[in-house]
């Protein structure tokens, strides 16, 4: 009798033991997100004083009157910011953009993970900042093989273009410009601001269109440049340089906003 008391007794506490032991709860997934983020899509329509860019056809006149063909126009665009009129700025990850005028698709820029809200004007570099100047390989726009990059020590090229004007004296009447040089007092790296004439909405289900032209003319403009038989070949950091780039900072405006 006891020994069957004695086994009850035992039953019983472990009955109890299971009752009272914590089952923890089950790992739930975690809901997604909402991404509430959009897109803002930028079209660049280069140009020469107003009249399309064509490689290698057309002819164009500078501002000292010198005529001149393009064969390849390249540059970067980097860093790329919008701002609201209450001065909201957000600025893109990894914002590093190649536009060669030969490669029609790099020439339409889609701004991503945008926050909804009303932008009034933009932000962005021409050129390659600093710091990527010297972080070593890198990758998509940024590539070494895209041939805008010197070398380790003078980093990239910032934008560049190339041509013929019979004012130049090369044997084959050449003009190149390689603007590059991203320190010191002939960096080619210039930051351009543009207000819109009206907001750019961006929603999580609407993309608005920035059209931008990007004009030639103004690297060649009047007083930092003097003409194709003087300045018609620069590939290295100068004074020269430094002064085409001031001109090139004036390339851009805004043709208009399409939400």
């Amino acid at each position: 009798m006891k020994k069957i008391l004695f086994l009850l007794f035992i039953s019983v506490t472990i009955i109890s033991c299971k009752k009272d032991e914590v089952i923890p709860p089950k790992e739930l997934p975690m809901p997604n997100v909402i991404d509430t983020t959009g897109f803002l899509e930028i079209h660049i329509a280069n140009v020469v004083n107003g009249a399309p860019l064509s490689l290698h056809t057309s002819t164009y006149v500078s501002s000292a009157n010198d005529t001149f063909t393009v064969d390849l126009f390249k540059y970067y665009i980097s860093n790329v910011q919008l701002v609201t009129a209450s001065g909201y700025t957000y600025t893109e990850a990894e914002s590093y953009y190649l536009v060669d005028h030969s490669k029609s698709n790099s020439l339409h820029l889609m701004i991503k993970k945008v926050p909804s809200n009303h932008f009034t004007s933009i932000n962005f570099t021409i050129g390659v900042d600093s710091t990527r100047n010297v972080s070593g390989a890198q990758v998509g726009a940024l590539d070494p093989l895209n041939d805008m990059f010197w070398t380790w020590n003078s980093g990239y090229i910032m934008a560049k273009i190339e041509g013929h004007s019979p004012q130049s004296p090369e044997p084959t009447n050449k003009i190149v410009y390689h603007i590059g040089g991203f320190s010191g007092k002939f960096s080619g790296i210039r930051k351009v601001s543009l207000a819109f004439p009206n907001s750019a909405d961006v929603t999580r289900n609407h993309i608005p269109i920035l059209n931008l032209n990007a004009d030639v003319y103004q690297w060649f403009m009047q007083p930092n440049f003097t003409d194709f038989n003087t300045s018609y070949f620069i590939t290295s950091s100068n004074q020269e340089s430094k002064d085409m780039a001031d001109n090139y900072a004036n390339m851009f405006s805004v043709l208009s906003v399409v939400n």
